[in-house]
């Protein structure tokens, strides 16, 4: 006994079912065996015997008009109707005893299997039924019996050839025709041989699974058609009662042992396993502390377990924070990385080589100025991209919604015109035009304006690329009935093969070929393309012919702009007021960034100090009260922009800080402003907004100074 308690729980686990299992099975065993083998001795024989009756009784049913069909197809007088064809013969001989044949079809074939004349019932509308190639096969066989399945059902076919009477055997001629007789299989049919049989008869399809019933023998008899192949079955259903004394005895034992061996079962197993896995679910579940300790008061594993549970439950917050935080960070990399590979490389390429053609000392004035402006609108673009790239990504994670305003679509079709046009490479002999809608916009509509632009400029930057000779093309027409506007640009380019336009639209699926070979680009283009005119509420289809050119089609809702604008006057930007020698304070922590915000100040005639941190910036701003204005980049090491700003508004409240950044969205705009900033730029530095800024700033301290 002693030895029993200090078993593991395993141990007393396995000792339990053993001992009490083995009784058990060895008494049910041995009876269910033996009601096994008698049950199933009984069945099988029922079953063998019910099967050899509906055989011999289908076999039997046939017999009459297997008799009848023998007897009718060696008569001279038969064979000479297959060569006259006289119908009232026919109807003297065949048709007026239609009804003794006990058949809903007869039919007379010549040699040539084509039917001489035919005889049906009301029952049978189908005109000719019979095979013509199960013909070849009767003129060998001489008799065949077969189904067929027609539209009124499942018919039994008589075949025979015909002879002359001297040749009842039919092995001394040659076949003058064939005679066919058929009945259906219907409802009549199925009772009369129902009451023969004691069954239940049903017809269902070849491939019905017969399924065994307790209650019942079931047996299927296929209905094969000349070629030997079933189409359909016939299922003979009969009662079937297996009751025995000894069974209800057999039960009754069996009941009662399982019954206290599943109370032993269930006692111990409560005690032992049920109560110390309920606190392990507990604990599970909810990380419940007193689980935990109670888990620990057990005897065994459990208690081991409890321990480990204790040990490990810190571990697992923090395993599942730094869990959180590695897929979130490993999510943006990728996504951000694998747009921005493909989207940069255009404006980078204007930048880098516009940048090295202004190093040329002989450069001319005019090609330095237009060099100049390619580079800062390729950066201009270059930042538009990643912004959009970063836009895609939040649309993709669902936070963000278009921003929708009023504007005049006419404008916006003539514009976009004018800025690609002079884009298109000269070496390409494009026409580039806009498709006439004699059915104009008037008026303004209301959707996303910079969505509905890059979609269309990249729609017609990929039919470019694809497009060496012929047009490029593209406008809008309205569906007026859907409330739609439906945008189409059409080039003749290589068009896009039909495996291809399965895919286009995809993520980082490109077109492959020869002629695409020098083409470059992930193929992100087109996925972001569709983001956006799914997230204006349209959808965008393509048709395309390999050699003639594509069409690429896509819709946004036809909503009016109901705003009335109030015409406000100009504001006119002064840059007249002399505010010079200020000290102005720039927190950041990039060298390049503040050299060039620096330079930008100075040419304003201020002074300039640098922080390269936020707490360097708190401490310049306590040490030197004579700085007028701080700039402040958001990111920076030891202190942020927002936690260097809360300092600095202790230590000088009165003291205007603009925040800068490279972070570019509406919502973080706004949390700089509702933060307190004064203003906030991002990055990069626009000239113009800084001296705007700057005399926006001294005027209102100039104005606080006078009051």
């Amino acid at each position: 006994m002693k030895r029993l308690i200090h078993l593991n729980t395993y141990s007393k686990l396995l000792l339990l079912i053993i001992s009490t299992s083995i009784f058990f099975f060895l008494i049910y065993i041995s009876l269910y065996l033996y009601t096994v083998q008698e049950e199933h001795h009984f069945y099988k024989t029922t079953y063998n015997q019910y099967d050899k009756e509906v055989k011999s009784l289908f076999r039997l049913n046939s017999k009459t008009a297997t008799a009848t069909i023998i007897d009718v197809t060696y008569w001279d007088e038969l064979v000479h109707f297959t060569k006259t064809k006289d119908k009232k013969w026919y109807d003297k001989y065949i048709l007026s005893v239609f009804e003794s044949y006990e058949s809903d079809y007869i039919g007379v074939y010549g040699l040539d299997q084509k039917i001489i004349n035919k005889t049906a019932s009301p029952k049978i509308k189908s005109l000719d039924f019979i095979p013509k190639e199960m013909m070849s096969v009767l003129y060998t066989s001489k008799l065949k019996r077969f189904y067929i399945k027609i539209p009124e059902g499942v018919v039994e076919v008589f075949g025979a050839t015909i002879h002359p009477s001297n040749d009842p055997k039919k092995n001394k001629t040659k076949p003058s025709g064939y005679f066919f007789m058929a009945r259906l299989l219907d409802e009549p049919f199925f009772n009369a041989l129902g009451n023969i049989s004691s069954s239940e008869i049903n017809l269902v399809s070849s491939d019905y699974a017969i399924a065994n019933e307790n209650d019942f023998v079931i047996v299927g008899l296929d209905l094969k058609d000349w070629k030997n192949e079933a189409v359909a079955k016939l299922l003979f259903k009969r009662p079937f009662n297996l009751n025995y004394t000894n069974t209800k005895e057999i039960l009754f034992i069996v009941v009662l042992v399982s019954l206290i061996n599943i109370f032993v079962y269930v006692y111990y197993t409560k005690r032992w396993i049920y109560n110390p896995l309920k606190l392990i679910k507990s604990i599970l579940e909810t990380g419940n502390m007193s689980s935990i300790n109670s888990l620990k008061r057990s005897q065994g594993e459990f208690g081991y377990i409890g321990n480990l549970f204790e040990e490990n439950s810190n571990q697992r917050k923090q395993l599942e924070i730094s869990k959180q935080k590695a897929e979130e960070s490993d999510t943006l990399k990728s996504s951000f990385l694998a747009n921005l590979s493909h989207e940069i490389r255009t404006p980078m390429n204007a930048i880098m080589g516009f940048s090295d053609l202004l190093s040329d000392t002989n450069l001319k004035e005019d090609k330095r100025l237009e060099y100049l402006k390619i580079i800062k609108n390729s950066g201009s673009s270059l930042v538009s991209i990643i912004e959009d790239l970063i836009e895609m990504s939040k649309i993709d994670a669902k936070q963000i919604v278009p921003n929708y305003k009023g504007f005049d679509l006419e404008k916006c079709i003539t514009e976009l015109y004018d800025s690609i046009k002079i884009t298109i490479p000269k070496d390409k002999e494009i026409q580039f035009y806009i498709l006439e809608n004699p059915d104009k916009i008037q008026g303004n509509i209301l959707t996303d304006e910079t969505k509905l632009k890059q979609i269309i400029v990249n729609l017609i930057t990929n039919a470019v690329k694809f497009t060496d000779r012929g047009f490029v093309a593209f406008g809008y027409s309205i569906n007026k009935e859907k409330e739609i506007l439906e945008f189409k640009i059409e080039d003749s380019g290589m068009g896009i093969s039909e495996n291809y336009l399965k895919v286009i639209f995809d993520r980082f699926r490109r077109i492959e070929g020869e002629g695409s070979i020098e083409l470059s680009g992930l193929g992100l283009g087109l996925s972001i393309t569709k983001a956006y005119v799914e997230l204006l509420g349209g959808e965008i289809k393509v048709k395309s012919t390999i050699g003639l050119g594509s069409i690429f089609s896509f819709t946004i809702p036809l909503k009016w702009d109901q705003t009335v604008k109030a015409i406000k006057p100009k504001k006119v930007k002064s840059f007249s007021q002399n505010h010079e020698n200020k000290m102005i304070l720039v927190a950041e922590d990039d060298a390049i960034n503040f050299l060039l915000l620096k330079k930008i100040i100075e040419s304003k005639n201020h002074i300039v100090l640098r922080a390269k941190n936020g707490q360097e910036a708190v401490t310049i701003c306590t040490e030197n009260p004579n700085i007028s204005l701080v700039f402040m980049d958001i990111k920076m090491p030891i202190l942020d922009g927002y936690q260097a700003f809360e300092k600095i508004k202790v230590i000088r409240p009165e003291l205007p800080v603009i925040a800068q950044t490279a972070y570019s969205s509406f919502e973080d705009k706004e949390k700089m402003m509702q933060s307190g900033f004064m203003d906030c730029i991002t990055k990069p530095l626009d000239k113009e907004k800084v001296f705007e800024l700057l005399d926006a700033v001294f005027m209102e301290l100039n104005k606080t100074q006078d009051a």
